[in-house]
């Protein structure tokens, strides 16, 4: 379990915006994942997604890594944002383009 938790750590930390997702971005196997996805395409920022699913390592680190228990998990700059109703919120609300701008990540104009 070592190396799967070295591995999410290194992809949290060296990506910009990381998605943990079921699925991938091009093809979401649950709804909670295919939500974050169109946020994330929608306000147009480039991330990275990592499917959960290949691996039921994979899938419990990444609860442990985050003391999290749900998928999809969203992080920016190495910082753990939140699963799908916290990224839906943060976007509804404007604030999730500010965390995104705050960190120097472009977005596509409104």
């Amino acid at each position: 379990m070592s190396d799967v938790l070295a591995f999410i750590d290194n992809e949290v930390k060296s990506n910009d915006v990381v998605l943990f997702m079921k699925g991938t971005p091009d093809f979401p196997m649950c709804g909670f994942s295919g939500q974050v996805v169109k946020i994330l395409d929608y306000v147009g920022v480039s991330y990275k997604g990592i499917n959960v699913l290949e691996s039921d390592d994979m899938r419990q680190g990444i609860k442990e890594y985050a003391n999290w228990p749900t998928i999809p998990q969203l992080y920016i700059k190495g910082e753990f944002v939140g699963g799908a109703d916290i990224v839906r919120e943060l976007f509804q609300e404007g604030e999730l383009q500010k965390i995104l701008a705050d960190n120097g990540i472009e977005v596509a104009a409104e």
